[in-house]
């Protein structure tokens, strides 16, 4: 039996529905086999839930919103129905301006709509390193992007793994197989009403 699945476009298509993890090394699997990434580790607990789905990985490490922004129409080219977006992480850590990491964010989530692709915003939050200032201002850009574009937020992209040493490899920075997958567990019930009512396997 064939599938035929919505996309986010409104077209059809055969085969599972295409979610882009568009990120930096959190997304790209840093220091991990490819096997324990957390696209593939998220697309397994797809499967696990029944749901057929190909999750694409568009992470590169180092790359700031910027950078994010700078190949997007590239990672679009995968033609993908869904889209979590996690990116400023490198924007906190290099003290970018927040007005500029707001922009490449809008940016990025205006291209996706125009492209009707639905969206998860995965939040981070600033380095406590950088004062109470620029943290509030930082930490204020996803849930304002998420309102202003009726997104969905994931309000923390490294919740209950950040600043974990078991769960983080020996930079204290990057997640280890087991933070990957808490991070997959947590993020999963969000992951799964943003592909809706997409067939199951």
């Amino acid at each position: 039996m064939v599938l035929l699945l919505a996309t986010g476009n409104g077209a059809l298509s055969e085969g599972p529905v295409r979610i882009l993890a568009l990120g930096d090394s959190l997304t790209a699997g840093y220091g991990l086999p490819a096997s324990d990434s957390f696209p593939v580790r998220l697309q397994a607990a797809l499967a696990e839930a029944g749901k057929q789905a190909e999750v694409l990985n568009a992470g590169v490490s180092g790359d700031t919103t910027a950078g994010g922004l700078a190949r997007l129409d590239w990672a679009l080219a995968a033609k993908p129905n869904y889209a979590i977006v996690a990116l400023g992480a490198n924007d906190g850590l290099r003290a970018v301006d927040p007005e500029e990491t707001y922009r490449n964010l809008d940016a990025i989530l205006t291209a996706l709509k125009s492209n009707r692709i639905p969206v998860l915003l995965a939040g981070m939050y600033a380095p406590p390193n950088l004062g109470r200032e620029y943290g509030a201002d930082f930490n204020a850009i996803y849930p304002q992007l998420a309102k202003e574009h009726d997104v969905m937020l994931y309000p923390f992209f490294l919740d209950g793994v950040a600043a974990v040493p078991r769960l983080n490899q020996s930079d204290g920075m990057h997640p280890n197989a087991d933070g990957i997958d808490l991070m997959v567990e947590r993020i999963l019930p969000y992951v799964l009403r943003l592909i809706g009512d997409s067939p199951t396997g």
